[in-house]
């Protein structure tokens, strides 16, 4: 056998979202891309912000001999004070640099947090719908992704959440904006969260973090607002990236935030800084680095996502599908007309359009639609979604 069983394992259940854009790729080279309407990955489309392009240019230029060095694991101090002054603005508290470490993306900061807080068998917990590479992030490090329901509209549900809560739970991880759904967790329902953890963490005579996943946090719409989790529990963390809200995500830059009231804080940084080490980052992109610090508070034309989602909203409620209208970032997932959401998605494949099952976010019935497309693959598709709704009708 040329792979190790788990890899054997994963690779057979690997994620939908690449299945799906392997089949968009396929079906381009043998129709044309304009005869493929491909909503499967949530590869942004907008460009980056002209600030950012400028500023890598210039930069590139300017380079001083030893740039391309070795930092300090957690990054370069004048780039972690960059992200944490923006932060004390943000969320209204203070945070020192020394409280932010650089990562490879929002996905190698959550690996480098399960690296250093998990212990073999512990459980993080998360809010289903979810993003699916979770359970493999959790896996890598001897932990165990459980997900919890939510409620119809896709809010956390506390009840459910309360029940799930056991001596093995190291974590509760979650993401809002929310991929797959883009719902928003409000601030009443973070703080009842945060008094959860609170009183389970005392019941079981150990921290249990609140760690929030925030790449769509600047990505809101109709004047909505991301709630800070540092307001509602003092033992969080932030991890994120700047993939989606300025259009990098090939250049894997993001970084973790602990909040300024967690306890034991010296050992979990240090923890984490030796986890970017070992897990063979190493540390964050120098380049980029340079290149974020710089562009703090820059962002993609948000309002042309804004007019996608009202685009494709406006298409299928006319064509009978159902759905919650996303608050943030750039996806959709809609109600399959039948139980069985990867056979609507085929039924979607025959008219040539490309979306991923909801099954495989943990919310099956559904199907996510990601808008980052140009304006015109929306126009497209909509005829080809009309049509399959008919049919099930």
């Amino acid at each position: 056998m040329a792979v190790s069983k788990k890899i054997e394992s994963i690779l057979t259940r690997s994620s939908w979202i690449r299945k799906m854009f392997e089949e968009g790729t396929r079906l381009k080279a043998l129709y044309g891309d304009d005869k493929v309407f491909d909503f499967s990955l949530g590869n942004p489309n907008l460009p980056p912000p002209a600030v950012f392009n400028d500023t890598l240019v210039g930069i590139v230029k300017d380079l001083a001999p030893g740039s391309h060095g070795y930092m300090p694991n957690a990054g370069y101090p004048f780039v972690r004070k960059a992200m944490a002054d923006m932060l004390s603005r943000e969320h209204g508290r203070s945070v020192s640099e020394n409280d932010v470490i650089m990562t490879c993306g929002a996905a190698g900061g959550l690996n480098v947090i399960f690296k250093t807080i998990l212990n073999p068998g512990e459980e993080v917990l998360s809010p289903a719908p979810y993003f699916v590479e979770y359970h493999f992030y959790a896996d890598n490090h001897g932990g165990e992704l459980k997900t919890v329901p939510t409620n119809a509209d896709f809010t956390l549900n506390l009840t459910a959440l309360s029940a799930a809560v056991t001596e093995k739970t190291r974590a509760v991880l979650i993401n809002s904006p929310n991929n797959p759904t883009g719902q928003i967790y409000s601030e009443e329902s973070l703080a009842a969260l945060g008094r959860l953890l609170a009183d389970k963490s005392r019941d079981y005579g150990k921290t249990i973090y609140l760690i929030s996943d925030e790449p769509y946090r600047k990505i809101v719409f109709d004047g909505a607002v991301v709630p800070s989790i540092w307001a509602a529990y003092s033992e969080s963390l932030i991890v994120t990236s700047f993939s989606k809200d300025i259009s990098v995500p090939g250049e894997r830059i993001g970084y973790i935030a602990v909040g300024p009231d967690v306890t034991d804080k010296e050992a979990l940084l240090g923890g984490m800084a030796l986890a970017n080490r070992i897990l063979g980052f190493v540390n964050a992109p120098a380049l980029m680095q340079r290149v974020v610090a710089a562009v703090q508070g820059a962002t993609v034309d948000v309002g042309a996502y804004a007019r996608k989602r009202d685009l494709l909203c406006k298409g299928l409620a006319g064509a009978g599908y159902e759905f919650i209208i996303p608050p943030g970032a750039f996806y959709l997932f809609p109600k399959s007309p039948i139980a069985d959401d990867v056979a609507f998605v085929r039924a979607l494949q025959e008219e040539r359009i490309l979306v991923v099952p909801g099954s495989g976010f943990g919310g099956p019935g559904h199907f996510r639609i990601a808008f980052c497309v140009e304006d015109t693959t929306i126009i497209h598709a909509l005829p080809g979604f009309k049509k399959v709704m008919a049919n099930f009708k």
